[in-house]
């Protein structure tokens, strides 16, 4: 029997004619069946732009997908797996995360025109030789199209990594969006000849309906570029695995059912890390939606308020839409509001920002619901922790990523972190605020807060851990039908 520990494989690329079209859950099946076929394989991501982001053990911040991927690993993720990561802080500026930590915001213009890119390439070229070190094969994820011909000489993310690590690449096209032959045709043609070398393969995501009827398609796209089809992955809606980009939440606002348990999730334009909220959304009982109206967040039976890479920005706009009004109402009404993180910060009394973290606003009121005041500063507290919520017995798990303190005035803390010290502000088990991420994953935080709103929906069997690994081995048995991985593997052992 072949010992795939001593078979060093070719690092695999994996790179789209555009975005959304499926790159980051294409590399996690990929990194789900390198596993399962005996390999120790790892993800890498050199330029990620997400506000949806993770704490590595390390005490160190990455974009969410390279963290999900590293979960179909079977390994924890680490700060290498993604060291370059932009959040968004408005329209045109961004944080900039190097190796985990920020170095400070910059608007596109100058992220683009003044950064050293050849020191950033440098910076992402040492990640990936870290972790190349120690894992077999690097599993890589591109950004967005690589035919972005004016953004060539600034690419440190795309076909700059295939060629400097030799990768054999994969291009991915989205087929439910319409124009497969152009895109995937021209995407090829553009490339200078050395990195069209590269690509080794094509593969059609999200495909609707009878794949045979694609095979005419399949034979002329292959005419035309040159280029195998490895694969043609139908569209799923029924394998679950934690997506980073927001563009997801298009899909998931809505309204009320008749039924069922309905949990709002105020939508604000710099919401961070939605995957929060993911453990609620798979259980069956619970209707958990997105709104940023008044008049559906009214209806609702429980009201979270997310994080926010923009606190003091999204609070503004809290007030203009009548949402601020809307949370204040239902927590009077005797509705369960909780905050998270930037969430936590808007339901206080005040925010301040004395060193213009955020921008030119130095002070604004909160909605007044919590007796806390914070104050952003520029370091960054980004941590995995475990914890025991409102004094009870069992150990919860969550992670910390934000800029600022706040300061309790008189309320009781909420959880208890291992370390000793407090998080979070419970004026009561209806309402109450957190810093920690991923603290409705835990069990035992969904069952208080059902009780204490008087709703009732069976959690006791639910184990998202257990969940979650059984989607990682579906997107892989989903993918590995569809894809010729005797192809796959021969190219990644090509001398």
């Amino acid at each position: 029997m072949e010992n795939k520990n001593s078979v060093k494989l070719k690092p695999l690329m994996v790179v789209g004619t555009g975005s959304d079209v499926g790159k980051s859950v294409i590399n996690a099946a990929f990194c789900r069946i390198f596993k399962q076929d005996g390999y120790a394989p790892a993800p890498f991501k050199a330029q990620n732009m997400s506000l949806n982001s993770y704490a590595s053990e390390e005490g160190l911040e990455l974009g969410r997908a390279q963290a999900v991927q590293a979960e179909a690993c079977g390994i924890p993720c680490l700060s290498a797996m993604n060291p370059i990561l932009l959040k968004p802080t408005s329209a045109k500026s961004a944080q900039i995360v190097l190796n985990g930590k920020p170095m400070g915001d910059q608007s596109a213009r100058e992220y683009f025109l003044k950064t050293d890119r050849d020191f950033l390439f440098s910076e992402a070229m040492k990640a990936w030789q870290s972790l190349n070190e120690k894992y077999n094969p690097i599993v890589m994820e591109g950004a967005g199209s690589i035919s972005e011909v004016n953004l060539w000489d600034k690419d440190i993310t795309n076909m700059r990594v295939a060629l400097e690590t030799g990768s054999p690449t994969i291009l991915v096209a989205d087929i439910d969006r319409g124009g497969v032959f152009g895109s995937v045709y021209g995407t090829i043609k553009l490339l200078p000849e050395a990195e069209r070398k590269l690509i080794k393969g094509i593969l059609i995501n999200k495909f609707r309906g009878d794949i045979s009827l694609f095979d005419e398609g399949r034979t002329m796209l292959e005419e035309l570029t040159g280029v195998p089809v490895i694969g043609v992955v139908p569209y799923f809606s029924d394998i679950h695995v934690e997506q980073e980009d927001s563009v997801v939440i298009d899909y998931k606002r809505g309204s009320t059912e008749v039924g069922k348990i309905n949990v709002a999730v105020v939508l604000l334009r710099h919401m961070s890390n939605f995957t929060d909220f993911h453990m609620l959304e798979r259980m069956p009982d619970i209707n958990l939606y997105y709104s940023a109206h008044a008049a559906e967040i009214a209806k609702a039976d429980i009201v979270l308020v997310p994080g926010s890479k923009n606190t003091i920005s999204d609070l503004m706009h809290l007030r203009e839409r009548g949402l601020a009004k809307a949370i204040i109402q239902a927590s009077e009404a005797g509705k369960g509001v909780y905050g998270i993180c930037g969430g936590y910060q808007i339901l206080g009394e005040e925010i301040r920002d004395p060193d213009h973290v955020e921008g030119d606003v130095e002070n604004m009121p909160g909605l007044g619901l919590l007796p806390v005041i914070t104050t952003l500063s520029k370091e960054k507290r980004t941590e995995q922790t475990h914890f025991h919520f409102q004094n009870r017995a069992d150990v919860c798990s969550g992670y910390e990523i934000h800029m600022g303190q706040t300061k309790r005035m008189g309320a009781a803390s909420l959880c208890c972190l291992e370390d000793g010290t407090a998080d979070g502000c419970m004026v009561s088990p209806k309402l109450w605020g957190s810093y920690l991420h991923g603290i409705l994953d835990n069990k035992t935080v969904i069952e208080a807060i059902l009780e204490a709103n008087g709703l009732q929906a069976d959690v006791t069997e639910f184990d998202y851990a257990a969940f979650k690994e059984e989607q990682y081995d579906k997107l892989a048995d989903h993918v590995r039908v569809c894809v010729d991985m005797d192809y796959l593997y021969s190219v990644l052992k090509e001398e």
